[in-house]
């Protein structure tokens, strides 16, 4: 077993217990065998007598070991030893897993805030660009589900109700550089447009009412 991984979160006299457990399970200590005064016992596993005491209990209760009046602990069962052991093997590995999932969770914590952080700060620069460089062009790309389809510029009045200005239309492989009023919106063409953000806002909301708030 472990040593680094049998120690985990457990009392000094639990530990000794295991270590106990171990050398009756390894034959290291035979049935019927007297183990050591509590004193020796303690010096052995470097403990106080008083932990030596409590470790021996434990292995008394789990009727692997017994104590005789008198006489001192002996060894009672090797295969309850086993038997406490692949229990105790059982429990480490639950409480193992449990910590490696806590800190799956606290990492993925950590990860997302981080995530969160960079993107308020992406849509920070994204306004600053915008707010320093109001002509670099918005796009918005109308599919089936956009109003207004097959409508012109002029029909729309588009400054007027969202102050953007359309300056390209793309439509599969042709690009119309400065449309006309007549120019049509159509299924599958991406609007190029300058605006500020409240105005792309508003062109959002004009083409799909149904997927923004309204705009004030």
């Amino acid at each position: 077993m472990d040593k680094d991984k049998k120690h985990v979160r457990l009392p000094r006299y639990q530990q000794v217990a295991v270590e106990i457990a171990e050398r009756i399970a390894d034959q290291r200590y035979g049935v019927g065998q007297k183990i050591h005064a509590r004193s020796t016992l303690a010096s052995n596993f470097n403990v106080s007598p008083e932990t030596a005491r409590k470790a021996i209990n434990v292995l008394v209760d789990l009727e692997i070991m017994e104590v005789r009046h008198g006489s001192g602990a002996y060894v009672l069962s090797r295969e309850k030893a086993q038997a406490y052991l692949e229990k105790y093997k059982d429990v480490q590995s639950i409480q193992e897993i449990k910590k490696e999932i806590l800190d799956s969770v606290e990492q993925q914590k950590q990860e997302l805030e981080n995530f969160s952080h960079l993107l308020d700060q992406l849509v920070s620069q994204t306004k600053r660009v915008h707010n320093f460089a109001p002509f670099i062009p918005y796009e918005l790309k109308l599919t089936e589900e956009a109003q207004h389809l097959n409508a012109t510029v002029n029909e729309l009045n588009l400054w007027h109700e969202t102050g953007a200005t359309i300056i390209a239309i793309q439509d599969e492989d042709e690009l119309l550089l400065s449309p006309g009023p007549y120019a049509k919106l159509t299924n599958g063409c991406t609007l190029f447009f300058v605006s500020t953000e409240l105005g792309f806002q508003r062109m959002q909301n004009l083409f799909y009412p149904d997927q923004l708030p309204e705009i004030e």
